[in-house]
């Protein structure tokens, strides 16, 4: 089957429409951290306050993406997502308001902490929703169908990270930050409960259907099931801590990379583009995350993820050359190729390696490391800012592509031996009836 082919079958289980409601229900998670940190820099003055407040947004969201994940999985998809989007949305128009009342960024910070508890990842449960939707169809090459769908999420999110802070970049060009939180807000709370209602939010709650085993692979039985089980939790648990260090690291690029952006844009006199060259980290992601789902099988995806790692530190270094928007464009469009295929094959494998009762929960996990990373980013980002500059801001991201280089290196085995052990179908095998 073709890639383009793959992807057509993908929409036909769908429709385009409910694409359309995911990707634009993911935007506001995009456009509210770069949008408070625009308004509490530009208000105050300081990028330590910007980033710090930006990140308290993203911790607060990254404690609470797993606990909301871990709901979903257990009460289904519809009524979590649902508060969340009603609750987010109010969360950022209060930032707004405090922020028009000449609040100190410290409440805006807590205003901006209580928020990110609230904004959904819709993203990660977009994900959660594939393998029950494409159970609809016939067995016949399903492990590359789930492989085409995360291709797909994974760049979907990197052109929610492009529109995301274009739309941001676009609304301080002709109004203010504000009026791009108050536009992120509006999305969430149209598109958000739109895709909490949509009847594929069933689907991700459906119990999984056991797939047989066959004769050459018999099914365990009783104590020696449950061992079975019990031990590949614990492995599970293990091997997901592993890739959620490795999406701190791409979260730190996303925080300082938006944090240093902001300087240098600033300093060139124009602080509108900075939503715009942050966008520009996505472009070539969305086209080599679509490739992804064409990569052979006997490039595994521990070894994918090595690569990738490798080629996030080798792209992230001509940052510390930049001096201008010119040659800073050309540095994110390069950095973005490693980005987008990076995060597909975290993902990929979290899912491969947990239990399909406990994906939402995985999902979320991977997010919420997300977040956090780039709270860490953005906060040393702009520290480091405040005292030398953006390139000293971009050393944050250099290091970022460090760190995930080194943590794929250390866990290569791990990862490979999980899969082994675990299998991809997040379901344990039962003996076939008849």
């Amino acid at each position: 089957m073709s890639p383009l082919a793959t992807y057509r079958r993908l929409m036909s289980f769908t429709g385009y429409a409910y694409v359309a409601v995911a990707f634009l229900g993911r935007l506001p998670l995009a456009m509210s951290q770069l949008g408070t940190l625009l308004l509490v820099a530009g208000s105050t003055g300081s990028y330590a306050a910007g980033g710090t407040t930006a990140g308290s947004l993203a911790v607060a969201n990254a404690i609470s993406a797993p606990v909301a994940g871990a709901l979903a999985d257990r009460f289904g998809q519809r009524p979590v997502v649902l508060f969340q989007s009603v609750g987010g949305a109010a969360g950022l128009v209060t930032v707004v308001a405090l922020a028009a009342a000449d609040v100190g960024w410290h409440g805006q910070a807590v205003a901006a902490a209580v928020t990110g508890l609230l904004l959904p990842q819709v993203g990660p449960l977009a994900r959660v929703r594939w393998r029950p939707i494409t159970d609809q169809g016939d067995r016949v090459d399903h492990s590359r169908l789930v492989d085409a769908a995360f291709s797909y999420e994974g760049s979907a999110d990197e052109a929610s990270f492009v529109l995301g802070p274009a739309l941001v970049g676009l609304a301080v060009s002709i109004a203010s930050p504000s009026a791009g939180l108050i536009f992120a807000a509006a999305l969430l709370a149209v598109f958000g409960s739109w895709f909490a209602l949509h009847p594929t939010a069933g689907l991700a709650h459906r119990t999984p259907a056991a797939r047989p085993t066959t004769a050459a692979t018999p099914a365990p039985s009783g104590a020696a099931a449950r061992r079975s089980v019990n031990a590949g939790a614990g492995v599970v648990t293990a091997s997901l801590l592993i890739l959620s260090f490795a999406q701190v690291s791409i979260g730190m690029v996303f925080g300082s990379v938006q944090t240093a952006t902001s300087v240098l844009a600033t300093a060139a006199g124009e602080p509108g583009l900075t939503g715009v060259l942050h966008g520009l980290l996505g472009v070539g992601g969305v086209v080599t995350g679509l490739a992804v789902a064409v990569l052979p099988s006997s490039f595994t995806h521990e070894r994918r993820l090595q690569v990738f790692a490798g080629s996030l530190l080798l792209l992230s270094l001509p940052l510390l050359l930049v001096d201008n928007l010119w040659t800073l464009a050309v540095a994110l469009t390069g950095l973005g190729v490693a980005v987008a295929p990076y995060m597909i094959t975290v993902f990929t494998l979290a899912e491969r390696i947990t239990p399909r009762q406990r994906t939402g929960a995985a999902m979320s996990i991977l997010a919420g490391s997300t977040g956090i990373g780039y709270a860490t980013g953005s906060t040393l980002a702009g520290r480091l800012a405040d005292w030398n500059g953006h390139t000293a801001a971009f050393a944050v991201t250099v290091a970022a592509g460090f760190i995930a280089t080194l943590l794929t290196a250390l866990s290569l085995p791990r990862l490979r031996a999980e899969q082994r052990r675990f299998g991809a179908s997040g379901v344990e095998p039962v003996a076939a009836h008849g």
